[in-house]
Formats: structure tokens, C-alpha cells, sequence
């Protein structure tokens, strides 16, 4: 590109294609810059092979303890935690929304100092480590405010490991392969959702009064102590980024980075420096991409919160505990093998779209079986969002950490609207006394559902006795 003088002033010309690649460079010639060669086919088998050993067994046993450890609160709660902490009804919900506090505030800056650090397995490894050890110690808490303390600090911790491993897949995988893997890294929840109730019941059930410790905290000791050796492993087994594995020969290395890079059209590297971190992040907030696919994740998640009452669901079909419990695990079990299925399609087809819409008419149909398909949607919607928001790899990993965070907003949500509800039902439990003092504002009332009613102040009185808020 060269510039010329008109009037005194530098023009830059208009730069073509064939400024870049050549007037005499064929498409077939230029096609071939965007294709691996075959001895780079067979390289990339090998690499694939070698990640997916390495990978994708580690990441899976740990989202699984991630997982069991966040429920640990509400088994805890089973066996003595409230009675023994002396916690109010609204002091155990306090606790048990104080935890997304946490990991709301903490997940795009989080996502932002890994893609800075490059340094997956240290970084994973430790913060694992970390809230392993913060589980162990609430063992140890003797009152309320302290396990609200450790909660909120259990919520700091844990917030890295989610985004920062869909993150660091998509550092690893194409966009042909990344649904699937996606898919089997959320097979960790699923295989917890069938059998983690189960876990906690048996320690909870085998370990109470041993060693003059409850059963509760036996649970918090056991399951924290599992996930500090998980820290261990993913810090001297999980793979580093391409550029700083030195596991990689310099041919894998090569090739490593030229797959991502064809498979983006551009190479999978920031500028370099703290500052571009701080441009992806603003890179993610003002792309309406991000938006999008945050209210399609919300809504999944949304969607998906059925599963917080499956063993209530199933305790329905006139079974016992133990039957109840056990009767949650097919559905999940099956779902794993469908979403791998489906993941599997989904990257061999080269389509999001309609992997991401099936299921909803199937979950619309809302049966207690059916219900479980929201889960094949969760693959779908981390590979879409990391394909979706390519590069640079800072605007990536800020999208997908503020995407996930979103979704625990959701969930803080539903726990102030129960602890409001609870509040406005003390007030209507008031409101039943037999001779209540009634305000101007509770005799408008009345007089309004008279009228609406075609009732006197009487009946509508009677009519407001016993009514309360679903909760």
C-alpha cells in the first residue's frame, strides 16, 4: 500500500485482496493456507487423542465435586446444621443466597486474570485447592455468622473454576469439536444430580457422633478433603495453553495453533498486556451478541431449576426416601448419554441452531421425564457462545464468565422473593387473629374486595382469613 501527494496533503490508497495475497495466487492456492495438511491431519488426530486423556477426565471429576460441594449446605441442613448453629428460617436462606454473592462478583475479573496469567493449571488448580480447603473449615464454624463468612468466601473460590474451564476448552478445541466436549464436561453435574444426594445420605447416615463430631461437618471434612487432592492433580496433570505446554513437541505446538487459527480465520492471541484484557472486556459488554446468548442461557437455567425439586417430584409417586432418591438417577444417567449424542451431531453437522431448539418443545411438553431434555441444551449454548465470540481470547473468556454470572443472579433472585414472601405471609398469619387490630389501610382493602365481590366488610374479613403466598 503505498501513498501519494495530492495538494499537498498523503492519500493512502485502497487496499484489494490481491495487495495481500498476490495477483497471480489461485483460489486453490489460497484455499490451501486454510487446510491442514495430511501430515498435519495425523498430527492433529494424535493431539486430539492426547488432550481428550488428559483433559477431559480431570475437568469432569472436578465439576462433579464442584457440584456436590455447593449442595452440601442443604444436606447439611438434614442433619443438625440449623439446630446446632441455632439459625433462623431466614438466617439458612441468607446462607444459602450469600454464596452467589460471591460468585457473581468474582467471575469476569477472574476470567480476565487467567486469560492474562496463561497459566490453566496452576491457576484451576489452585483456586480448586482453595475452595476444597474453605469446605474443610466449615467444619469447624460454631455459629451463624461464621458460616456465613465461610459461604460467601466458598462463593469467591469457587467462582473461577466454572468459566475458567469453558474457557480453557475452547483454548484447546475447535468449533467442530467443542459442543461435545462442552456436553461431557456438564456430564459432571448430571452424574451429581443422579447420585450426589445419594453420597451425602450415605456419609451423613454413617458418621454421625464419630469422633464426637456431627455428621454434618464429617460431610464438609470428607467431600473438602477430596476436592484439595483434585486441586493437587489439576495442578501437575492438567494441560497448559498450546503456546506453554512443554509436554508438546514443536510440531504438535504448530500444529495446536494453526488449527484454532484456520479454524477462526485469525490467530488465537490478545495483544499482550494487561491493558487487553481490559479491551476485551469492554469488547464483550458492547457487542449485543453477548446479550443475546446471556437471556438464552438465563432461560435455560431457569428452565432447569426443576431439578432443585426432583426428589420431591418423584417422592410423589407414593415411594419412600431412599426409592425417591434413587428414582432421580435414570433420567440423569440418560441424559448424559443423550446430550453426548446429541453434542456429537450438533459438531458433526456444523449447526447450533437446531440442537439449541428441539428440546424446548419437548421440555414445553413438561411430563416429569421430559423435563430432564433442558439439559442437552447446556452444551449447545457454552459451544454456541464460544463460537459465537471467537476472538480476541480476552473478549471470549469476559463473555463467557458474564454470561454464566448472569444466570446466579437468577438464582439470588428466586431467594429474595422467598425471604419477601415469607415476611408478607408472617403479616397475613397476623392478619388471622381472631380479633386483629385493623388499619385504614387493611379496612380499604376489605371495603375494595366487598365491592369487587358484591360481599359486606364481614364476608370479605372471612374471605381473607387463611390465604397465603405459594412459596
Amino acid at each position: 500500500m503505498e501513498k501519494h501527494m495530492e495538494n499537498g496533503v498523503a492519500h493512502k490508497e485502497v487496499l484489494h485482496d490481491h495487495d495481500v495475497l498476490g495477483k497471480d495466487v489461485t483460489r486453490e492456492q489460497a484455499m490451501h493456507f486454510g487446510a491442514l495438511t495430511e501430515e498435519e491431519l495425523v498430527i492433529e488426530k494424535k493431539l486430539r487423542r492426547k488432550i481428550d486423556a488428559l483433559v477431559m477426565p480431570i475437568v469432569v471429576s472436578v465439576y462433579l465435586m464442584n457440584y456436590i460441594d455447593r449442595n452440601n449446605y442443604a444436606a447439611a441442613k438434614l442433619q443438625g446444621l440449623v439446630e446446632e448453629l441455632d439459625m433462623t428460617p431466614a438466617d439458612y436462606q441468607t446462607g444459602l443466597s450469600i454464596l452467589f454473592v460471591g460468585y457473581v462478583l468474582m467471575q469476569v475479573p477472574s476470567n480476565a486474570v487467567l486469560n492474562y496469567v496463561g497459566r490453566p493449571s496452576w491457576y484451576i488448580g489452585f483456586f480448586t485447592l482453595l475452595w476444597g480447603l474453605v469446605s474443610l473449615v466449615t467444619s469447624q464454624v460454631q455459629s451463624y455468622k461464621s458460616i456465613i463468612g465461610a459461604r460467601f468466601v466458598l462463593g469467591l473460590v469457587e467462582a473461577p473454576f466454572f468459566p475458567g474451564v469453558l474457557f480453557y476448552l475452547s483454548k484447546w478445541y475447535t468449533k467442530k469439536e467443542l459442543n461435545f466436549r462442552m456436553a461431557l464436561f456438564y456430564s459432571g453435574s448430571l452424574v451429581s444430580g443422579a447420585f450426589g444426594s445419594l453420597i451425602a445420605a450415605g456419609i451423613l447416615s454413617g458418621l454421625k457422633g464419630v469422633r464426637g463430631l456431627s455428621a454434618w461437618r464429617w460431610l464438609y471434612i470428607i467431600e473438602g478433603s477430596i476436592t484439595m487432592a483434585l486441586g493437587l492433580i489439576v495442578i501437575f496433570f492438567l494441560p497448559a495453553l498450546p503456546d506453554t505446554w512443554k509436554k508438546l513437541s514443536p510440531e504438535e505446538r504448530h500444529v495446536a495453533n494453526r488449527r484454532l487459527a484456520i479454524d477462526a480465520a485469525e490467530a488465537d492471541v490478545d495483544i499482550g498486556g494487561a491493558m487487553s484484557q481490559l479491551t476485551g472486556i469492554k469488547l464483550a459488554f458492547t457487542d449485543p451478541k453477548t446479550y443475546v446468548l446471556a437471556i438464552g442461557y438465563h432461560g435455560i437455567t431457569g428452565a432447569a431449576g426443576f431439578q432443585n425439586f426432583f426428589p420431591t417430584l418423584t417422592k410423589t409417586l407414593g415411594f419412600g426416601n431412599i426409592p425417591s432418591l434413587l428414582l432421580c438417577a435414570p433420567p440423569y444417567i440418560f441424559m448424559v448419554f443423550w446430550s453426548l449424542g446429541h453434542s456429537h451431531m450438533s459438531d458433526k453437522l456444523g449447526n447450533r441452531f437446531w440442537f439449541y431448539m428441539y428440546p424446548v418443545p419437548i421440555v414445553l411438553v413438561g411430563s416429569l421425564f421430559l423435563l430432564i431434555f433442558i439439559f442437552a441444551m447446556n452444551g449447545t449454548i457454552y459451544a454456541w457462545i464460544a463460537n459465537s465470540i471467537p476472538r480476541p481470547p480476552a473478549k471470549r473468556a469476559a463473555a463467557l464468565a458474564f454470561i454464566n454470572s448472569l444466570t446466579v443472579i437468577a438464582a439470588i433472585c428466586g431467594f429474595i422473593l422467598r425471604t419477601m414472601l415469607v415476611r408478607d405471609n408472617k403479616m397475613l398469619e397476623r392478619m388471622d387473629g381472631q380479633d386483629t387490630e385493623l388499619t385504614e389501610k387493611d379496612l380499604k382493602r376489605l371495603r375494595k374486595t366487598a365491592e369487587v365481590e358484591g360481599i359486606d366488610i364481614a364476608a370479605a374479613r372471612q374471605l381473607q382469613k387463611g390465604y397465603r403466598y405459594l412459596i
